[in-house]
């Protein structure tokens, strides 16, 4: 049981610390204006011209630091204060999000394998959310039936730490692209707007990495009872 309390602990206490570097560090640089005096949405625009991307709708957002790039719906969504922002933070935000699009033109292996696995980790969300709680009144959890609840949990925290791991490349290799783009285009100067944006990427990586981190502990937990009650 202590040992229970501490993994919870440990694991909320790396993803509060990620998603508090995240807001710590883009709250910074949103205030440092990038030179080119383009918005966010400019930036997306002329940089998927330029990749020869026609088919993608920039859309606004309300929600706080809510941007993503939809491929079922070919969408690419930037918060108000990016869409609108001609921060280094805003317009880091913005390529981000066009390096998936660009993963996904050119079939990006990662990111067809994470879109391809996005059903599989819906229902294993659902399942370690939700079996701990049926095992409390089935008696699951009882000696008789605590192989077969390890085994559901091993399985369905496998499937989020894979999607975890998979997630990984293609974020990095997002945040690559838009170091490179950026620059490329001359939408930030090198020196403190290109560190400017190399922080507010790298801070946002880190939440992935809490992720991964956190589901691999979680799998490992159930996962090293069934290997000990093999042996035994």
């Amino acid at each position: 049981m202590i040992i229970a309390i501490i993994i919870f602990v440990l694991t909320m206490g790396m993803s509060m610390w990620a998603a508090a570097r995240v807001k710590s560090t883009y709250a910074k640089y949103s205030r440092m204006p990038a030179r080119s005096g383009i918005t966010g949405a400019e930036c997306a625009a002329q940089i998927l011209r330029a990749a020869g991307i026609n088919n993608v709708e920039i859309q606004c957002h309300d929600g706080l630091l809510s941007d993503h790039y939809n491929p079922l719906s070919k969408t690419l969504v930037l918060s108000h204060a990016n869409y609108v922002g001609t921060s280094t933070a805003a317009l880091g935000v913005a390529a981000h999000e066009c390096g998936h699009a660009i993963q996904h033109k050119i079939a990006y292996a990662p990111l067809q394998w994470r879109m391809a696995a996005v059903g599989a980790t819906t229902y294993a969300n659902q399942a370690v959310m939700w079996l701990p709680i049926i095992g409390l009144f089935t008696g699951m959890l009882n000696p008789a039936n605590i192989t077969l609840y390890l085994t559901l949990m091993c399985v369905a925290w496998g499937i989020i730490m894979l999607f975890n791991l998979i997630t990984l490349p293609v974020e990095f290799d997002a945040s690559r692209r838009a170091k490179v783009v950026l620059a490329k285009m001359n939408f930030i100067r090198s020196g403190d707007e290109e560190t400017a944006v190399r922080k507010v990427l790298d801070a946002a990586a880190w939440t992935y990495v809490a992720a991964f981190l956190t589901s691999l502990i979680y799998f490992l937990w159930y996962l090293l009872p069934l290997l000990a009650g093999r042996r035994n």
